[in-house]
């Protein structure tokens, strides 16, 4: 490969060399005529052919042609303009030849010309033959190769779903569980991620799509508790606050008294009943299994964990501080919103729109 680099230097200083050698003999071109003139000449001698074959009307042939002519006459009595050049021809194409060389002398004293070539399938198997040593990338890069491998097998693409909720990445989870489901259209462990993942991106909305998923689970798996939980509470948002309470109450006389569900989906059956609208803060993280499942939470905590490494992102500070009050977990959206406070100090708008992000949802 490093024999390719020279020579592609080598050809690029060749012709660097040419091009300028010709650029710096255009003083030694005859100015005394200005081209320009040639052009008008050509023109008045096209406006006449479309004349004589009756294609352009007389008053508008004339009219052209006078205007051509004018023309014609301006720049005859225009005097050229000689072009000029601030640097001995010698040094303009010395200096376009030695930039490529200069280029391949530094690779040579800074580089690693000696390390040997990687191509993508040499690592591509180590990630895959050593998965705890690889990257996130690395690893969605491997699960990527095994699911066109086994294109007949969901799992490779759920766990590829996993893997880009943990990174933060919500819209590739969500095409690779189409992907899945594409395979296996029935499995709840697939419906059910897949409609949560579509809730969250609508900002705790259970719009068209994630009720259409919810419904194909419900059918599957009528005693779901995240596809009682999301549909009902779309019901409430529609408008269809009966409707809508009566699944939520059939569900939690379902749920075993007294453990944080219970309390988590009386507290919201109170919220409507009061207000006629769900929780602001709903769904939330201890909701019956699968209301915010592991995935949702693996998602915030892959954001979370992205911010650490990479804080300069104001956009992902309000997305986290805002996923932490949906979360119901005050502690962590405090300490997330005093990073990004001191980080983001000098920038008043980023500081009111972060603000914005933890106050509740009205």
């Amino acid at each position: 490969m490093i024999m390719f680099w020279i020579g592609a230097a080598l050809l690029a200083s060749g012709a660097a060399s040419a091009v300028f050698f010709r650029a710096a003999r255009a003083r030694e071109l005859d100015f005394a005529v200005d081209p320009s003139l040639s052009v008008y000449r050509r023109a008045l001698a096209e406006i006449d052919d479309l004349a004589e074959r009756g294609l352009i009307a007389p008053p508008e042939g004339r009219a052209s042609r006078a205007e051509a002519g004018r023309r014609l006459l301006a720049a005859a009595d225009r005097p050229a303009t000689p072009v000029t050049r601030s640097l001995p021809a010698w040094a303009m194409v010395a200096a376009a030849s030695a930039a490529p060389l200069l280029a391949v002398g530094l690779y040579f004293l800074l580089g690693s010309p000696g390390t040997a070539d990687q191509p993508f399938a040499q690592r591509l198997a180590v990630w895959r033959s050593k998965p705890e040593t690889a990257s996130p990338s690395q690893l969605a890069a491997a699960l990527r190769a095994l699911a066109a491998e086994r294109p007949r097998d969901p799992e490779p693409q759920r766990r590829l779903a996993m893997l880009d909720i943990g990174m933060g990445d919500p819209n590739g989870a969500a095409h690779a569980l189409r992907e899945a489901l594409a395979i296996a259209p029935s499995r709840p462990d697939l419906l059910g991620p897949l409609g949560e993942i579509l809730v969250w991106k609508a900002h705790e909305k259970v719009d068209g799509e994630a009720q259409a998923v919810f419904r194909r689970l419900l059918a599957v798996d009528p005693k779901s508790p995240a596809a009682r939980y999301f549909l009902g509470r779309a019901d409430i948002e529609a408008g269809r606050r009966v409707q809508g309470l009566a699944g939520w109450k059939s569900l939690l006389s379902e749920l075993r008294p007294g453990d944080d569900q219970t309390i988590s989906l009386s507290r919201d059956i109170e919220a409507v009943e009061a207000t006629g609208a769900p929780a602001p803060s709903a769904p939330t993280a201890d909701m019956p299994p699968g209301a915010m499942s592991t995935a949702i939470r693996g998602m915030v905590e892959g954001l979370a964990a992205r911010l650490k490494a990479h804080p300069d992102d104001p956009a992902g500070w309000m997305r986290l501080v805002r996923a932490y009050g949906v979360l119901r977990e005050p502690n962590r959206q405090a300490a997330a919103l005093a990073f990004a406070r001191r980080h983001y100090a000098d920038d008043p708008a980023t500081l009111a729109q972060l603000d914005a992000a933890a106050r509740p949802v009205q």
